[in-house]
């Protein structure tokens, strides 16, 4: 299984555990808050960067 396959699996589980534990509102805005939060966290050049692997660049 490729790195983001299991990093989709393991964000299904994290889901399922807080929707049956804290409820489905909490547990929405902590699976959307938390890497909105990181990903604010970062700086202008590390965003940048981010998004440049999630394009897959080809020839850098």
């Amino acid at each position: 299984m490729s790195t983001s396959g299991k990093i989709a699996a393991a964000g299904v589980v994290v889901a399922l555990v807080l929707f049956w534990t804290v409820g489905f509102w909490p547990g929405l805005l902590v699976l959307v808050g938390v890497p909105l939060a990181a990903y604010l966290l970062l700086d202008p050049s590390q965003r940048r960067r981010l998004r440049g692997v999630s394009r897959k660049q080809i020839g850098r």
